[in-house]
């Protein structure tokens, strides 16, 4: 039954699917295709930091302000609009190569994609059921992610030095419009959430709030600039593509397995183990005799290691939590997440520019074990959270909008009440066997 159940969803579901892999492939592309080119176009390291920070301030605000545009106007016009300017913004920056238009073209970027989201997600959302929105939401992910590893390899279809990247953005983002707009799965409501401060979630979860803004930072860095590094370190463009995709496909690959143990063990040490591993290679990643093949090979370990930390530091977060604070938390959670990754590109920037290609490595390798230490400083203040107290993990990606964030929190919520309700059944059982 719930196999049937499941089927009917992913059919009635896949042009939504569709469309976020569009966007997705369009994404990973671009993101990469403005780092190389910047390279090429002699910006600063620091000017290239400024100029990718601005995708993230604009993913901060669209994630604000979209909701009440949507109430206003509804999510196909919001959707339709919105890819429209991302499909132009690209091409703008095509035509004027420069880092003022840039800088605009990044947050304006940013802002769409983040209402492009939130409008496929909530679509995701409206069209699954309790039963089935943990499986859908996690089929996301794994999209999500490949495709975003798939726009790496576009890269080498044609020189970075032209326009034709830009236009094939353009058209990706474009026909994004064409699956969401034929669907069949009727437009989602957005309910206004509540919300709470991040000094209120620190003294819920600290470790929560300081490896969200850590890992925040981390992946910024990587998703920014890491072509930015590659192009400073050497790297052929179809090189860049390889190095940038096997950093993405690593967390495929380790996110299901990472979030299964951490379900059966204590989380923060399944978290602080984890970290610790995503710092231990990115120091492995300095020795300057490795071959292209081991850096490629190390990166793709370091992305297995680092993005399934989202999805842990979010659980551990709600682990913390009673069921009513979760669905509340989620838009600080978000909100730290963003703040991180706003500062990631500048400091990349700034360390690429001042030290040495190598600092790309040395910096995400201090990230990792800061919330690493923080972790263990926390597990002598704090109690852990017992194995069968703890809700299952849900993916998330890097780019998850509060739409996701709440989801995830409601799937949680839903099953710690069911925990409590077994164990409540369990403690009346054994009483009623004493008597």
């Amino acid at each position: 039954m719930a196999l049937l159940i499941m089927r009917k969803t992913l059919l009635a579901a896949w042009p939504l699917f569709f469309g976020i892999a569009l966007l997705m492939v369009g994404n990973g592309l671009q993101g990469t295709l403005l780092g190389w080119r910047a390279s090429i176009e002699s910006f600063s390291a620091q000017t290239t930091g400024l100029i990718m920070t601005g995708f993230y301030l604009g993913f901060l605000a669209g994630s604000r302000y979209t909701p009440g545009i949507i109430t206003a106007v509804g999510h196909v016009r919001v959707f339709a609009a919105l890819a429209s300017v991302a499909s132009t913004a690209i091409l703008v920056q095509a035509v004027y190569v420069n880092p003022p238009v840039w800088l605009v073209g990044r947050i304006a970027t940013g802002f769409c994609y983040a209402g492009l989201y939130i409008v496929i997600e909530s679509w995701l959302n409206n069209s699954s059921t309790n039963e089935t929105r943990g499986s859908v939401f996690s089929i996301y992910m794994v999209v999500t992610y490949i495709s975003m590893a798939g726009g790496q390899w576009m890269l080498k279809l044609a020189d970075p030095a032209g326009f034709h990247l830009f236009v094939m953005v353009s058209v990706l983002i474009s026909l994004s419009l064409v699956p969401l707009l034929l669907s069949r799965t009727s437009a989602p409501q957005l309910e206004d959430s509540e919300s709470v401060s991040v000094r209120q979630l620190f003294s819920w979860s600290p470790l929560g709030v300081v490896g969200t803004f850590g890992i925040g930072l981390a992946h910024s860095a990587v998703y920014a600039m890491g072509a930015v590094y590659a192009s400073a370190a050497g790297m052929s463009v179809a090189s860049t593509a390889i190095f940038m995709s096997m950093f993405i496909l690593g967390g495929v690959f380790l996110q299901w397995p990472i979030g299964r143990l951490s379900d059966y063990f204590d989380r923060r040490k399944v978290l602080i183990v984890t970290t610790f591993l995503a710092a231990l290679v990115s120091i492995a990643l300095l020795n300057s005799g490795l071959s292209e093949r081991q850096v490629f090979m190390l990166f793709g370990l370091y992305g297995g290691f680092s993005l399934p930390l989202y999805s842990l530091v979010i659980a551990h977060t709600n682990d913390r939590l009673r069921p009513g604070q979760m669905i509340a938390a989620s838009s600080a959670l978000i909100f730290l997440y963003g703040i991180g990754s706003s500062l990631g590109p500048l400091i990349i920037g700034f360390v690429l520019e001042r030290v040495a290609p190598s600092g790309f490595f040395v910096f995400i390798a201090i990230m990792h074990l800061s919330v690493g230490v923080f972790g263990v400083g926390m597990m002598f203040k704090t109690a852990p959270v017992a194995a069968d107290e703890q809700a299952s993990v849900i993916p998330m990606g890097p780019r998850s909008t509060v739409v996701v964030a709440e989801t995830v929190a409601q799937i949680m919520e839903e099953e710690v009440a069911s925990n409590d309700d077994e164990a409540d059944d369990e403690a009346e059982s054994q009483q009623a066997g004493g008597k």
